[in-house]
């Protein structure tokens, strides 16, 4: 087990990122603000998703990076970077809203420049709704799909929605993200699966609801 724990913390060492926070372990304010750089508009985008507040969001994203920072000494590369990374960003989003730190009215407003990620999610939720075969899709103008994707999503449980945004909004990798939630494959697969399903029930009942709406 420990030639396997060094075998893989060696060959972590080709990533990049892992490099530059090891340089930041050696108090290299140049290695620590590139870091920054690389993944501050990501960690944003998703904690803005998570917590549904940009505000809270941008605040949440200085915390990661102060965590990292503080971290530093004691960081091993036992995993991609990025992987150790997003770890930190979820407890933070985890603890941000069991805190209740949300402001309790939805806002629907996403920021342009989470236009392309988001796309990628009403890519998902459109195909989660078509694959049921229960009703048909209405035709939505894309704003109109994003306000009622946020909607659904916000409407999901914590860790269902944490998985879903790992998943479908930066693409990751059942074993990444089950490293990130500190959870089996297998039961990530569940959740996910949980949360897929809720998604679609959510989101078909919006759709109904506004077929409704516009016969009247």
């Amino acid at each position: 087990m420990i030639s396997e724990s060094v075998s893989e913390s060696n060959a972590n060492l080709h990533d990049p990122d892992v490099r530059l926070m090891l340089a930041v372990q050696q108090d290299d304010a140049n290695a620590f603000e590139q870091l920054v750089s690389r993944y501050q508009g990501r960690i944003l985008s998703l904690l803005r998703h998570a917590v549904n507040d940009w505000n809270i969001a941008e605040d949440l994203t200085q915390d990661v990076f102060l965590r990292v920072f503080r971290a530093r000494k004691n960081y091993q590369p036992d995993a991609k970077f990025s992987t150790w990374l997003f770890t930190i960003a979820n407890n933070v989003a985890l603890n941000a809203i069991r805190a209740k730190i949300r402001k309790p009215e939805v806002q629907l407003g996403i920021a342009c420049n989470d236009a392309s990620k988001s796309d990628a999610l009403l890519f998902a939720a459109e195909t989660i709704v078509a694959s049921s075969g229960t009703i048909p899709i209405r035709r939505l103008e894309k704003m109109e799909l994003r306000q009622m994707v946020q909607l659904a999503i916000n409407t999901l449980g914590d860790r269902q929605r944490m998985a879903l945004l790992l998943h479908k909004f930066e693409g990751m990798s059942y074993i990444e993200i089950s490293k990130i939630m500190d959870m089996s494959p297998q039961a990530l697969k569940s959740l996910l699966c949980r949360a897929r399903l809720n998604l679609r029930e959510i989101l078909q009942a919006y759709m109904k609801h506004g077929d409704k709406v516009k016969e009247k």
